[in-house]
């Protein structure tokens, strides 16, 4: 069995209820990089927060991050990832996998009939996932929620 000390726990990972809306005020102007101007901030309209975030309600879950491999990508401890089990995982996406009873989230590559999950942070070795190991893609990685301070 591999180690994985950036293991997701299980517990960390949420199914979507389909049907339940959060809206959130969208304002009609961008944020200013500069000195901000109180007369351009209002809100335009109500937006629902899974319509930015989800694609197939029906195969989407939240997962929090659990470790620091990815952090080359930008995803960091306490991070929640958005997976949807519907997509195609191919070549390069960054996904969430079972291996040999753990998940982990890793970007996969294709080499012949073998599987390559690499880390985006250099720390980390690839992980050669071989015929016959205990292996399946929970989900492809949509978008990623980054934990603010």
């Amino acid at each position: 069995m591999i180690e994985q000390p950036d293991r997701i726990d299980p517990g960390e990972i949420y199914r979507l209820v389909p049907g339940e809306r959060l809206q959130i005020p969208l304002y009609s102007s961008y944020v200013a990089a500069g000195f901000p101007n109180a007369a351009e901030h209002y809100i335009e309209k109500v937006i629902d927060a899974n319509d930015l975030l989800i694609h197939n309600e029906e195969a989407t879950y939240f997962v929090r991050v659990g470790g620091d491999s990815m952090s080359g990508d930008r995803i960091e401890p306490g991070d929640i990832l958005v997976v949807d089990c519907s997509v195609k995982p191919t070549d390069g996406r960054i996904v969430v996998v079972i291996l040999n009873g753990e998940h982990v989230c890793k970007r996969i590559h294709y080499a012949g009939r073998m599987v390559v999950l690499l880390s985006s942070n250099p720390k980390y070795d690839p992980i050669y996932v071989h015929e016959g190991e205990d292996f399946r893609v929970f989900g492809v990685v949509t978008r990623v929620i980054m934990k603010t301070l």
